[in-house]
């Protein structure tokens, strides 16, 4: 006797459910998995018009991604921001309808629709579609449920055949969308919490207590001044408005030239733009020059803006030096930090802490500006906590 599927089908797709479980599985991407499935569901004999799908995420950004196949094109995923679960796109829709019941929903459209149909329903009745069908996704994790909604232009609609089989379509779906959930929680919290480098190289499986390496990197310290006196003059959360709003400028400062924020030390950030090759060690220092300014022209219009308002300035100094870290895991057992340690580290703290004392935003060390193309304004030689000679400090040129 032949093997059946593990998962109950029609002899149709049969052939779907083999690619789901070989080949499909495999498909890292949610909108080409979609779209293979889809595509060769409907070669099957499966009348599928239009087929929508939306799933939660945990994004500090997206509340879900969107995947929408039609007939003949190329699926497109959408993201969906925090918010969109109040807009009249969810509010009475049938997908809501589905997960509030978590139940399947189904809407004859040849017939004249209800005054208070959803807008969904009265676009694909215009686009020519005849039936709607839309059912939960079922997953093993928690948390909110995903909805699929399958449409067609087939006159007379989904036959019970269609119906059943859309049904063993989820269950196929289903597998894979969870999948793609759990990689996607784990990449986003991973970014989030420790950058997309670190991220990738955790996931990876850089993740025992000693693994490490080292590399070349150019080190950003950055700091707000007079943190100490805004905490005592603000109330807590004009404060954490106010460290998020420059916290950010830091950050996209750093982003748009390719440096990462590798942790956050109350006010401050420590960043490093990676430079392995000694060959892009110019290139790399530059970009570190490009992200300092950037972020002394957006302070610059944040505190006129500020000033509008009767606010005092924001101040801050950035610390520049470059130089081989070790770039790895420390911390106990059970609870480890991904960071960089090693002397390059500790000079580039301490030259962002005398740029207070020489007042200044930016200080650079001799050896980033040997490596750099843009000529820097030596400040002369100054003594640096815990190194034991003066070192000759550089910083923007007027």
């Amino acid at each position: 006797m032949a093997e059946q599927p593990s998962i109950a089908c029609s002899a149709r797709l049969r052939p779907v459910l083999d690619w789901v479980l070989h080949d499909g599985r495999l498909e890292q991407n949610i909108a080409r998995f979609i779209d293979g499935l889809m595509t060769r569901a409907s070669a099957a004999g499966l009348p599928l018009w239009r087929f929508y799908i939306g799933l939660q995420l945990v994004h500090p950004q997206m509340v879900a991604t969107g995947v929408l196949w039609k007939r003949g094109g190329v699926s497109e995923e959408t993201p969906r921001a925090h918010g969109i679960l109040n807009s009249p796109a969810y509010i009475g829709s049938p997908m809501q309808a589905v997960r509030q019941s978590n139940d399947a929903v189904r809407h004859g459209l040849e017939d004249e629709l209800a005054e208070d149909a959803h807008m969904v329903l009265r676009e694909l009745k215009e686009g020519g579609g005849t039936d709607y069908f839309a059912l939960p996704v079922r997953l093993g994790r928690p948390g909110s449920v995903p909805v699929a909604s399958f449409a067609t232009d087939q006159p007379g609609g989904f036959s019970d055949e269609d119906v059943t089989d859309i049904r063993h379509i989820v269950d196929m779906l289903g597998s894979v969308a969870e999948i793609f959930i759990y990689r996607s929680i784990a990449e986003t919290v991973t970014d989030t919490y420790l950058g997309h480098v670190v991220g990738e190289q955790i996931l990876g499986g850089l993740i025992q207590r000693g693994d490490g390496r080292e590399i070349n990197a150019v080190l950003w310290f950055s700091d707000l001044r007079d943190f100490t006196g805004l905490n005592e003059r603000m109330d807590a959360s004009e404060l954490l408005d106010l460290l998020n709003n420059y916290l950010q400028l830091v950050g996209d400062a750093l982003k748009a030239h390719g440096g990462e924020i590798l942790k956050f030390i109350g006010d401050g950030v420590m960043g490093y733009f990676p430079a392995e090759d000694a060959l892009f060690l110019p290139v790399v220092t530059n970009n570190a020059i490009a992200a300092a300014r950037r972020l002394i022209g957006d302070i610059e219009a944040a505190n006129e803006a500020r000033a509008a308002g009767g606010a005092d300035p924001l101040r801050f100094g950035v610390g520049l030096h470059v130089g081989p870290v070790t770039f790895g895991n420390i911390g106990t057992e059970e609870r480890l930090d991904f960071t960089v340690i090693g002397p390059a580290v500790n000079r580039a703290s301490r030259l962002e802490g005398l740029t207070k004392q020489l007042g200044v935003p930016v200080l650079a060390s001799a050896e980033f500006n040997a490596v750099s193309t843009v000529a820097m304004k030596s400040l002369g030689h100054h003594a640096l906590r815990g190194v034991a000679e003066p070192v000759e400090v550089f910083t923007l040129p007027d």
